[in-house]
């Protein structure tokens, strides 16, 4: 049986669409420019903050240069540390899930795209009781899709427990393609769920063997 549970953060244990939108908006008008859609900030969720930014500024002022996208990217880092939990909460059904998780004994980890301030304040805030490890970006370990994230949780949860954990004992849970491309390069199988950012078809588009369509039907696969 599978003892190991690697999750994605946004858009599959939370719904942080709103916070993320609000933070690229903000940095957005700070800067002059006028702020995209949220279905555009969903579309671009996944791949770390400076590609939110980047995409965000370039689909409003497709003539901006570096300086600018930089700008706006420290703007949105700041104001997204301060507000990440204003509107941001775990998606229904997320908090039984990983209740019964820890009840059957699974070791579990948060590997995220998102500023690693932000993740350890929402893993604090959230998950403190049924989240044992919580990564984010930082300039130590490369982002997803690398492996290392993921390689970085199993040696902290090995750490913690006293416990060599072999991948051969992890699943990695995530709702994008970055999330798909992170699990085949760590040479883990992924579950793949339909709540979050990308919906069934791209998903199935992008190669995912098993999606779910509620946190519940996690267990049927373990």
């Amino acid at each position: 049986m599978k003892k190991t549970l690697i999750f994605d953060l946004d858009g599959t244990l939370m719904n942080t669409l709103d916070d993320l939108h609000d933070s690229v908006s903000y940095a957005l008008h700070e800067a002059g420019l006028e702020p995209n859609l949220k279905q555009d900030t969903r579309r671009y969720l996944g791949n770390g903050i400076r590609n939110l930014v980047n995409k965000s500024v370039e689909q409003t002022c497709p003539e901006a240069d570096e300086a600018l996208k930089e700008h706006v990217l420290e703007t949105f880092r700041a104001y997204y540390v301060a507000h990440s939990m204003d509107k941001t909460a775990p998606y229904e059904g997320v908090e039984e899930m990983l209740k019964e998780c820890k009840e059957r004994g699974f070791h579990t980890a948060i590997v995220s795209n998102k500023l690693d301030p932000a993740v350890k304040d929402l893993h604090k805030a959230f998950f403190a009781d049924s989240i044992d490890v919580a990564i984010g970006e930082t300039e130590m370990v490369k982002r997803k899709p690398a492996p290392d994230m993921v390689n970085e949780a199993i040696r902290q949860l090995s750490q913690l427990y006293g416990e060599k954990i072999e991948k051969s004992a992890c699943i990695y849970v995530g709702d994008s393609e970055v999330d798909l491309k992170t699990a085949e390069n760590s040479e883990l199988p992924c579950i793949a769920v339909s709540w979050g950012f990308r919906d069934r078809d791209c998903l199935i588009e992008r190669g995912a063997k098993v999606i779910i369509d509620s946190p519940d039907e996690l267990f049927e696969y373990l």
